[in-house]
This record gives C-alpha cells, structure tokens and sequence, in this order.
C-alpha cells in the first residue's frame, strides 16, 4: 500500500467529474477510476479528451456514476467516440433499466449521454475481472444506495461513494436530497461507514435541498467541498452553513497548499480544481488550480 493516491476534483461547473489513481512510489501510475463524467461547456474541457490525449490512455478501468441525471454523464457518450473502453461500471442497481428509462422518459433527458448510460445499465451485469480493492494499489470503495421503489426519483436513487487510503476517506453522495439521506442513516453500515469520513463532496452541489443535518451526527470531515459554479439560485448559498459544520470539529480548518489558506470549504466555483495528494498513512496535502 506505499505510494498514494492522486484524487482530482475537476471544475464543471453545475456539475460533477472527478479521477482518481494510485501512483507508486517509483512514479508510476496505475489504474484509473472516474466518478461521474460531466464536462465544462464554458472552458471546453471534457473527461473524454483529457483521458484520451492527455493520460493517453485507451481504457478506463473504473467509472461510478453517483446519479443519474445530465450534469453527471454530460461527456459520458463522447468515451466511447473517443474510443476510450469502460472496463467497469458502478451505479444503483436497484432501478431496473426499464424503470430507469421511464423515469428519465418522464423527465424529458433522452439525450444520447442518457441513452448511452441506459445502456451500460442493462449491459453491466456481470462479474468484475479486476475489483476494485485488490486492484489500486490499497485504495479502497464501498457502495451504498437506496433501493427502488421506495424512492422513484434519481437524486435520492445517488450512489454514494466513499473511497479510502490509509486513514484518508471521501464520500461522494451524488445529488441525495434529505429524505435520501434519512434512509440511508437507517442502515447500520452506513452510519458506521460515515464516522471517520475525512472529506465530504456536498451533495447536489451544495444546494440546500442536498443537505441533511441528521448526516453530522456521524459524520465530521475535515473540509467540505462544492463542485459548482457562480451563484443563481438562493439555494446554493449553502457555503456558511457547511463552514460552521466543519468549525465544530475542526476550528483551524486545513491549510491549502498552493496557497497557503487555512480552508474549510473547497468549491470549484473558487478554487477551479481540487487535488489531493495522499500517502499510505491517509496524510494528504490539497492544491487547486486558482489562488482565490
């Protein structure tokens, strides 16, 4: 498990991109895994582009989609035209494909990012030649979803996603709304999963709706991160109230390499990407993109 883990929260704006992989201690990277595959109409950057022409790389070994709705797959057809191979596939399997595909129908996205997760839907059915866990170099995922048809909406069907490496963990919940949360509080594993969560990736980009003050009973991160874009809905004004949910725990907050701040909230909206650099004791260090 020596080496670390480079974690990289990309700026889509209103959406959600991020990579992960294990560098080893020789420099050598290993296998990469994605969570969400949005893309930023404004500056033109795509997933698909960047793992193609500038990772140079054919496959990706690992994608997780945590919801289901545009903003998370906007660049997700544009892998397969650029002849990128997506080895493994990680969703909410509860939804059948063709509950899935009414209740997109229903929201009016059959765009061909929708149709194409559709697909990976109903085709990725079968066993991983390479799990995830015995395959990143000590990096570790566990899942956790809540089932259909107890809830019939994407945000609160959200894979939440923690990954960990050494006593380093981030949790990744999508767009799950409060009622989602709550049921995902019921599940005992959860809860347990919750308590030494480091970072946590606000949910719904940080927007009131997606945020659930039952979560932090159990959960107390270190710093909360948004990924978001300029203010336009009153709900995204959020950014206080996640700030004093991490004071609690953690006053000083965490310093912010590139810049030297003292920081308790990371939003791409500020800080353009995020990045974590973190070693096989879970001793990690944080450098984004602008100096804001």
């Amino acid at each position: 498990m020596s080496g670390e883990m480079i974690l990289k929260i990309w700026d889509v704006q209103h959406g959600a991109c991020a990579m992960l992989t294990h560098r080893s201690s020789y420099g050598e990277e290993g296998r990469l895994a994605m969570i969400d595959s949005g893309d930023n109409s404004d500056t033109g950057w795509k997933p698909s582009a960047y793992i193609k022409h500038y990772l140079n790389r054919s496959a990706l070994d690992y994608l997780f989609v945590t919801n289901a709705d545009l903003d998370h797959i906007s660049d997700l057809n544009n892998l397969w035209r650029e002849g990128i191979t997506v080895l493994n596939f990680y969703r909410n399997r509860s939804v059948s494909p063709e509950a899935l595909r009414l209740i997109k129908e229903a929201s009016g996205e059959l765009t061909e990012d929708i149709e194409r997760y559709l697909d990976l839907h109903a085709g990725y059915v079968y066993p991983v030649d390479a799990p995830f866990d015995q395959s990143m170099g000590g990096i570790t995922t566990k899942t956790f979803y809540n089932n259909y048809p107890r809830f019939d909406d994407t945000n609160n069907l959200s894979l939440a996603v923690f990954f960990k490496f050494g006593a380093f963990k981030i949790l990744f919940p999508g767009d799950m709304e409060k009622d989602g949360w709550l049921a995902l509080l019921e599940q005992p594993a959860f809860r347990a999963e919750l308590i030494d969560t480091t970072v946590l990736v606000a949910s719904h980009h940080g927007r009131e709706n997606g945020y659930c003050a039952e979560l932090f009973n159990y959960c107390h991160p270190r710093v909360v991160v948004m990924s978001d874009k300029a203010i336009v809905h009153d709900t995204q004004r959020m950014t206080q109230t996640y700030r004093q949910r991490v004071i609690e725990y953690w006053p000083n907050g965490i310093q912010v390499a590139s810049t030297g701040k003292q920081r308790h909230v990371l939003t791409t909206r500020r800080d353009g990407w995020i990045q974590f650099n973190v070693n096989d004791r879970g001793d990690f260090t944080i450098y984004t993109e602008r100096l804001g």
